[in-house]
């Protein structure tokens, strides 16, 4: 057993907030899987393509900073999760409308303000309510959720286009189900607490969000999460190049979603058992066996002589993301004063998404000089070094 007997239950909203997830990332990821045959069936180029996921990304990283800043000064985070759960509901109907770059464009905009909107506050919430003692659960269930749909989403659009004689347009209003089944766990399944302290400046008043009297709050050991939080995205890089390996490996181009479905069933089957361990054990050793998984997956990938083995470190790629995406959110939670809460994850997520885009530009220079191979074998060689400084950290630090 890993829980002992006298641990407290998981809270409905936790549950609730964990479908939230679920429902909107399935959502999300049935468009995305199938965006880049939108693409091509509108004529639009690589260019076009290259602003607009550049932009739609940058959007949601700078707004997450914002939102979760707003979250603490109003005291309120549910509005906030509420707003940006919607904004990203109202633009499944655009999708299959589209007939230009510009509405695409407008679509991809809106739902990554949406997502840049709710994470923060989301995240900040799940602390608000639940028990110190099951925070590492509690974030774990909720990732693991949010990979079940991402997953899902891939799985429902390949089965859609095979039934409806792949008519792209057709199948995108069938995203717009789990979104709507979103919104209803969150209105009516969540509920705030009453009491989340806003944030305050020293004469007891509201003050402006995002003081730099907040910053100074933070203690040390938070600011040492975010640093091994962006040491993680940088000796990774974005999924679509795992994609692109097993292709160019000889997986067909039909089936590489399988790669986006292999790395999110493993995130997801892992991300809550790895909860349950973070409650009741040293989560820096948690931590070291992320990046160890990290390395071994760049590793396969490297030196992959076909897809099979390819596909080998795609699964270790789903272990390494459940073994620290949940903790490190736990972490976060427990390192942060109660009333910055929202303000830390926004810093936090700001930080980890330039270094995640500052990873995938770098990786695509590699990959374009010097090949595929040298792209893993860079990756594997800086998650080797995140190891060894994290390793250092724990003769000064407590993790547990």
């Amino acid at each position: 057993m890993l829980l002992p007997k006298n641990a407290q239950k998981i809270p409905r909203g936790i549950w609730a907030l964990g479908f939230v997830s679920l429902f909107m990332d399935a959502s999300s990821e049935l468009v995305h899987s199938l965006l880049p045959a939108l693409f091509v069936s509108l004529g639009i180029g690589m260019a076009a393509v290259g602003i607009i996921e550049g932009v739609a990304e940058a959007t949601a990283a700078i707004t997450k900073v914002f939102s979760g800043a707003l979250s603490d000064w109003l005291g309120k985070r549910k509005i906030l999760a509420v707003i940006g759960y919607g904004l990203a509901a109202i633009t499944k109907p655009l999708f299959p409308l589209a007939q230009t770059v510009e509405v695409l464009f407008a679509a991809r905009f809106i739902d990554r303000i949406g997502k840049g909107i709710r994470g923060a506050p989301r995240d900040a919430l799940i602390a608000d309510i639940t028990p110190p003692s099951i925070r590492g659960a509690a974030y774990g269930l909720r990732q693991s959720l949010d990979a079940a749909g991402a997953f899902i989403g891939p799985l429902l659009a390949i089965a859609l286009m095979a039934l409806l004689s792949d008519n792209i347009s057709l199948v995108l209003w069938f995203a717009l189900i789990p979104a709507v089944l979103c919104m209803g766990f969150l209105l009516f399944g969540v509920e705030e607490p009453e009491a989340i302290p806003a944030s305050r400046d020293k004469g007891g008043k509201r003050g402006l969000p995002m003081r730099r009297a907040d910053l100074v709050q933070m203690s040390g050991r938070y600011w040492l999460v975010v640093v091994i939080g962006a040491l993680f995205a940088l000796a990774r890089f974005s999924v679509a190049f795992l994609a692109l390996r097993a292709m160019d490996l000889g997986l067909p181009v039909g089936l590489s979603p399988l790669v986006l479905v292999l790395m999110s069933v493993v995130f997801s089957l892992s991300s809550y058992p790895v909860g349950l361990l973070a409650d009741h054990m040293d989560r820096g050793l948690l931590l070291a066996l992320g990046f160890a998984s990290l390395i071994g997956a760049e590793l396969l990938l490297a030196s992959a002589g076909g897809y099979v083995l390819a596909m080998a470190g795609v699964a270790f790629w789903g272990v390494h993301l459940g073994l620290t995406q949940g903790l490190l959110s736990a972490l976060v939670a427990d390192s942060a004063p109660d009333h910055l809460r929202g303000t830390a994850f926004g810093i936090f997520n700001l930080v980890n998404g330039v270094a995640l885009l500052f990873a995938s530009l770098v990786a695509g220079m590699l990959w374009q000089m010097l090949g595929p191979s040298a792209t893993f074998y860079a990756g594997a060689a800086f998650a080797g070094v995140a190891l060894f400084l994290l390793l250092i950290s724990f003769r000064s630090r407590h993790w547990a």
